[in-house]
């Protein structure tokens, strides 16, 4: 039975890899760019405003599926740049599982980061208030949003306008970051405060500037 069982599961592998060439064609067919070999395991939501910019570096991983990460995908990846002039820049090696990311002016995020199930990650607030009530903005007010080489993002993190996070920074599970995280740090909590990694020989607290 476990052979079986293995034998089967191999088999809906080799499906979930071919049905990955279909969304990739449909990003390329909304505009995404690839730089190299991206692999889709499910599929996205994807859109890319007029004008703007999406780019997927080589060895990105895009999981949507539900069975495509160990926890299990609650939704499928979001990427989406917003508006015309929007840039959203995924490097060689980035990894996403069930995670939002949405561009309304830049966001960049360096080789090899992790971005854990169900983060979000965004540089505007969607609307403003102008009476008699609230409306949909997507670029004013929006901050770039820069992260760095080598960081790891924990699952239902949420990175909000103008942070920057340095190289190797690991942001916990559930963290709510509106405040710049230095390379080498970990920053956890709602909102998030940070610490050096003391694994990296670090030894002098510091919070979120």
């Amino acid at each position: 039975m476990a052979g079986f069982c293995r034998l089967l599961d191999k088999g809906f592998s080799g499906a979930r890899r071919c049905v990955s060439v279909l969304w990739i064609l449909e990003a390329r067919i909304r505009g995404v760019q690839f730089q190299g070999k991206v692999v889709f395991s499910g599929r996205p939501v994807v859109s890319v405003a007029s004008g703007s910019e999406l780019v997927l570096g080589d060895k990105v991983r895009v999981n949507s599926a539900l069975r495509s990460n160990p926890l299990g995908c609650f939704q499928p990846s979001v990427l989406r740049t917003l508006v015309p002039g929007a840039r959203l820049i995924l490097a060689k090696g980035v990894g996403i599982s069930g995670a939002v990311i949405c561009a309304g002016l830049s966001i960049e995020v360096g080789e090899g980061t992790q971005i854990g199930g169900g983060a979000v990650i965004i540089d505007n607030d969607f609307h403003e208030y102008a009476a008699p009530g609230w409306r949909t903005e997507m670029r004013r007010g929006a901050r770039p949003v820069k992260i760095g080489r080598e960081v790891f993002i924990g699952t239902r993190a949420i990175i909000l306008k103008g942070v920057q996070v340095g190289d190797r920074a690991v942001i916990g599970a559930g963290a709510v970051v509106s405040k710049d995280v230095a390379a080498d740090h970990i920053a956890v909590g709602n909102p998030a405060v940070a610490f050096p990694n003391r694994r990296l020989g670090l030894d002098t607290a510091k919070i979120c500037r």
